[in-house]
């Protein structure tokens, strides 16, 4: 048997017709470009997530560095954000000028509440909360320090399209939620798609403007903004998978709720569920501490994985020059020698979750 980390075509399988229909429609419409599937995305996501507004965007990156720039936060200003993030999280940041300020995670991957406040100077300007792996942070905690020192909070949800904590979904809690549609993520495009959610009318607005070359009115300029427009084609296909993003979610928790249930607690580092939170299992990240000769033996078993993420992004190539060290962060660094993701996705069948698991049992 080969199974692969993830196939994306057992998604477009279980709802082919209506992804062709749809694609269909809006191919003979004529209108590509900020037309009524956009509009309508817009409105049946931001209800999805319980926000007054969304505004689609070309991608999950674009998301992240528009939102602190229609924030205002730029050049010396400081952002925390979680060490074991992907590293657009932090390219969001620095896009602007910003600095990156990196918090230890907790032992639910996500930011750690409780070392907020020991990272808080006078340049502080605002808290992104990465709801990493699917599962929804400690927002109780996290807006407590925001609102004590008066910053902005910023929800990276690329990995989170549903989760909740305490019953409201992730992206609801802050200024701006941030999402990616790219094509791996349990709401996904058909390719690069992002969106941004808020409350705040103005905010919404602005974004709206500055997506579009800064235009609020065509060939007349209030700013200069970006291109950065999700496209018709894009939004049509992400309304169809929109309507069946609970049978979707159940379906990923079924399979993990067999993983937690018959993988072997006492070789791996099963994940867990904060209490109040829920996980919609984008990933499911196990560790190991022979992490990299688990990878060679799934592969000889024909079994796939990934590493979410080998390298953290405090020692990167790319952010070489902040000055920080192996060592700097151990529990990120860790996190990142002994993480494995294992084989996930719609549409994935019983003998194959049992292969894997009788497998990765064997080890």
């Amino acid at each position: 048997m080969n199974i692969m980390a993830n196939t994306l075509d057992r998604g477009y399988f279980m709802y082919q017709k209506e992804f062709e229909e749809k694609a269909l429609e809006v191919l003979r419409s004529g209108w590509y470009v900020l037309g009524r599937e956009v509009s309508s995305f817009e409105t049946e996501f931001a209800d999805y997530t319980g926000c007054r507004h969304c505004v689609g965007l070309a991608s999950g990156l674009d998301a992240l560095w528009i939102a602190f720039r229609i924030l205002g936060i730029g050049s010396g200003d400081e952002v925390l954000v979680q060490g074991n993030t992907y590293i657009a999280s932090v390219m969001g940041i620095t896009i602007n000028g910003a600095v990156p300020v990196f918090v230890e995670p907790d032992e639910f991957y996500n930011l750690d509440a409780s070392r907020l406040e020991e990272k808080i100077t006078d340049r502080t300007k605002a808290i992104l909360v990465v709801h990493l792996y699917g599962q929804a942070s400690n927002m109780e905690e996290i807006m407590k320090v925001a609102r004590r020192h008066n910053l902005r909070v910023v929800e990276d949800c690329a990995q989170s399209h549903g989760a909740k904590f305490h019953g409201q979904k992730a992206g609801s809690f802050g200024d701006i939620g941030c999402f990616s549609f790219y094509p791996s993520k349990n709401l996904g495009a058909f390719g690069d798609a992002g969106a941004i959610v808020t409350n705040d009318d103005r905010i919404a607005e602005e974004v709206k403007i500055f997506r579009n070359y800064g235009s609020e009115k065509r060939y007349y300029n209030k700013v200069v903004g970006t291109n950065s427009r999700l496209d018709e084609l894009q939004a049509g296909l992400l309304r169809v998978r929109l309507r069946h993003m609970d049978e979707l979610e159940q379906q990923k928790r079924e399979i993990c709720e067999r993983y937690l249930k018959e993988l072997d607690k006492e070789k791996f580092v099963l994940p867990r569920i904060r209490k109040g939170a829920t996980h919609i299992w984008h990933q499911f990240v196990i560790r190991s501490d022979r992490r990299d000769e688990l990878v060679e033996y799934l592969k000889k078993k024909g079994i796939g994985s990934i590493i979410h993420y080998p390298i953290p992004p405090h020692l990167s190539e790319a952010y070489r020059y902040l000055g920080f060290r192996k060592g700097s962060f151990p529990i990120t660094e860790k996190y990142a020698e002994s993480v494995l993701s294992l084989p996930l996705y719609y549409g994935m069948k019983k003998e194959e979750q049992s292969y894997v698991i009788e497998w990765m049992n064997r080890f």
